[in-house]
């Protein structure tokens, strides 16, 4: 029932934005030039909704422990003990670090109603959120390797949240 709720408000909270229809970063990174900052294949998932193959991605299977942060610009996003074993494919976490570093979208592709996930600092598209997840929230965000860098230990230094890669 809980997480009924959670997919009601995440599902009235999300945008009648599909992904793919609004590509404005947000903040301070409006003017950053994103074909030089990330990779082809980042640029493809991040800024143009793209989904890496299931299976694929560098942190699938990957059991370190540390954060999550996004690739488009370092915002801590996930911690390792959220991250659970879905059987799909994607990196999936049954909670994220603070819950306004992730905004959501509703996406319509596909002939399917989703939630998608982008970053709140600079609205990189990081995945989907759904309501088949472990307790304590029954929720699953369904994560694209491609849109995480990961940092060992428990937390994100200063220069490490602000650092753009390529």
């Amino acid at each position: 029932m809980f997480s009924q709720s959670i997919a009601a408000f995440l599902f009235a909270s999300a945008s009648l934005v599909s992904c793919g229809q609004q590509q404005a970063p947000a903040g301070d990174n409006s003017l950053i030039n994103w074909n030089d900052s990330l990779t082809p294949e980042e640029y493809r998932v991040l800024r143009q909704c793209g989904t890496e193959a299931p299976f694929t991605g560098e942190y699938w299977d990957h059991h370190e422990h540390g954060v999550y942060t996004c690739a488009g610009c370092g915002s801590p996003l996930f911690n390792s003990s959220t991250k659970f074993e879905s059987g799909s494919g994607w990196p999936s976490f049954f909670d994220v670090i603070d819950q306004s570093s992730i905004d959501t979208k509703e996406d319509v592709q596909f002939g399917m109603r989703r939630i998608e996930l982008v970053c709140h600092q600079c609205q990189g598209h990081l995945g989907h959120v759904f309501s088949d997840g472990p307790p304590p929230h029954g929720l699953r965000y369904c994560i694209n390797s491609i849109s995480l860098d990961f940092s060992q230990g428990d937390s994100i230094s200063p220069s490490q949240k602000t650092s753009n890669k390529k």
